[in-house]
């Protein structure tokens, strides 16, 4: 299992001291999973899956696929649960902010701008 925390870790771009906070342990306590010294306990496990994705069976066992496969909208959810954690006055609170603010017309207006911008970038 060492390998795959650690492996979780690093496609998540994290350092130890960051992958633990997310989930609510130390640092230390990352590093004794990376090198086999302890295995975590069940809820660490589950927080793991939870927090990145990941099947737990593969998470376990190795077998499976690596991540969860997720819908649209569930990945919508949980971007939007991150979002409403964030500080109040955070650029991309205020932006979403702006967004729902929008009229129809000014949305397709925005939709227009990113079609062109995306059609220039493949060009």
């Amino acid at each position: 299992m060492k390998d795959r925390i650690k492996l979780i870790r690093k496609n998540a771009g994290l350092t130890q001291q960051e992958f633990a906070s997310k989930i609510g342990v130390s640092r230390n306590t990352i590093a004794t999973y990376e090198t086999s010294v302890r295995i975590p306990i069940d809820a660490i496990v589950k927080s793991l899956c939870r927090e990145f994705g990941v099947n737990e069976i593969w998470l376990r066992t190795g077998e499976g696929n690596m991540y969860l496969e997720t819908s649209p909208d569930l990945a919508l959810s949980k971007w939007f649960g991150h979002l409403l954690r964030e500080n109040p006055d955070s650029f991309k609170k205020r932006f979403v902010m702006t967004l729902s603010r929008l009229s129809d017309s000014e949305w397709h207006v925005l939709e227009k701008m990113i079609d062109t911008l995306h059609s220039k970038k493949t060009e």
